[in-house]
């Protein structure tokens, strides 16, 4: 039967589509338990925070609370890559590239202050950031020219 299996293309692929699947919904279940538990730690930051005797959200605090929404939508938006994976069985490049913008924002803006001294590492978070949006520009322009 296993040597059936790897003979017959057929079989062999629907094998491993099944498997792709099921390790998408795995994937996507992880997903949903990680955010969950980072939305509840975020809560309880931002509620400590702004809890009466603390110092209101400035500098670091702020840098901090703005990384950790920051990833929390990235980890959302790899969450919609595996479902929209699973609907169409395709990666859609234009949500990936999106994901990657965000996290490339998010890397810029939790920057330690210390950063200023490395200033080819500051320029190719720049130039990455260019290349990954116009990337993201010429796919949605391209989506654009074909479904017109």
């Amino acid at each position: 039967m296993l040597l059936q299996f790897f003979r017959n293309d057929q079989l062999f692929q629907r094998g491993l589509s099944r498997f792709q699947r099921a390790l998408a919904k795995v994937l996507a279940i992880a997903m949903v338990v990680v955010i969950i538990a980072a939305t509840i730690q975020l809560l309880v930051v931002i509620g400590t925070e702004v809890s009466p005797g603390n110092s209101p959200l400035l500098g670091h605090e702020l840098e901090r609370v703005l990384g950790d929404v920051l990833a929390l939508l990235i980890t959302i938006e790899v969450l919609e890559n595996i479902t929209a994976y699973l609907k169409d069985h395709r990666i859609q490049v234009e949500l990936v590239l999106a994901t990657a913008i965000t996290a490339m924002a998010r890397k810029i803006i939790v920057l330690p202050a210390d950063v200023g001294g490395k200033p080819l590492f500051v320029a190719s978070l720049g130039l990455g950031t260019l290349a990954l949006c116009a990337a993201y520009w010429l796919i949605s322009r391209g989506g654009n020219q074909l479904k017109a």
